[in-house]
């Protein structure tokens, strides 16, 4: 009797250990999921950290484990040019760096661009991105966030997303009944495509999600550098000037953009470290995230101190 009453408590533990831990995974749609079509093609983990197939969009919440009245919140857009995402070390491994400072974090896992599964395939990630901010604040009190402290953040491909979502939050691209505001208050940019103009696109990006023979006009239209206004959220960006897929002056005209209409923008460029290097830049002792923390701690967008 006593070893199966030992045994019970051993499994509540266990099973109470698991739970606190497991992270809450919310599908970004109620029903049927708007712009999609019948795929054949399930979605794959090709291998640990990068997804493709992406057609059925969701939403991980991570909650820092110390409670706080009106957390400051950012939704992680992964990268992957469109074609998949690197979900771990661009997704999952932010978020938790984030609850380390007191931060909600929300990782999305955004359908990717494909005609054959799509209606509309360039407007899908931006629709996906739309949704999610939605949830988030319409969840604020929920989830103890401040509804006017949400942002979001992306690498490379994903943070073309977070800035079309920076620039292009007027029009919306999601059913939005409840005129819930789907501007994002700050953008963090790592490593990110901004630009879709000949000269500074990333091309597998552009082809991913406007195709190879795009107008001038969808080119204007989703290179963010030119949609800038002083109503654009500030924004911090972090790039390696040796970057051979995307080039560092991505984030150097949207900073300056930012800078001619009068609004908040940080930057830290590394002499090295290419492209994709997530966290951990292994050819520089400076932590870029110590660098956001602290710029959005000096913006008020966030308090306390900056955990390693």
């Amino acid at each position: 009797m006593k070893k199966s009453s030992a045994t019970i408590i051993i499994l509540s533990l266990l099973s109470f250990t698991f739970m606190s831990h497991a992270q809450q995974v919310l599908p970004l749609y109620n029903g049927i999921i708007p712009n999609n079509k019948p795929k054949e093609n399930p979605e794959t983990n090709v291998n640990k950290g990068w997804i493709v197939g992406i057609t059925t969009p969701t939403l991980t919440i991570y909650l820092p484990e110390k409670k706080d009245s009106f957390l400051t919140a950012v939704i992680i857009c992964p990268g992957g040019g469109y074609g998949g995402l690197a979900i771990e070390h661009e997704g999952h491994e932010m978020a938790k760096r984030f609850n380390k400072n007191g931060i909600a974090a929300f990782v999305l896992k955004y359908r990717i661009p494909v005609d054959s599964s799509m209606d509309n395939k360039e407007i899908v990630p931006l629709q996906d991105a739309q949704r999610a901010m939605q949830l988030v604040r319409q969840n604020a009190t929920k989830w103890n966030i401040n509804p006017d402290k949400v942002g979001i953040m992306g690498f490379s491909a994903g943070g073309h997303l977070a800035a079309t979502a920076s620039t292009h939050f007027s029009t919306s691209f999601t059913e939005n009944k409840e005129n819930i505001n789907l501007r994002p208050d700050f953008s963090l940019l790592i490593y990110p495509v901004i630009s879709f103009t000949d000269s500074l696109a990333h091309m597998g990006s552009r082809e991913n999600l406007i195709g190879k023979n795009p107008s001038a006009e969808k080119i204007k239209y989703y290179s963010n550098e030119l949609q800038i206004t002083s109503k654009t959220p500030p924004a911090f960006l972090v790039h390696a000037a040796n970057d051979d897929a995307v080039k560092v002056e991505n984030s150097i005209v949207y900073f300056e953009a930012l800078k001619k209409n009068n609004v908040a923008a940080g930057k830290y460029i590394y002499e090295k470290g290419g492209h994709g290097f997530g966290l951990h830049n292994s050819t520089s002792p400076v932590d870029w995230m110590e660098k956001v923390m602290s710029w959005m701690i000096e913006n008020k967008l966030m308090k306390g101190d900056v955990a390693k």
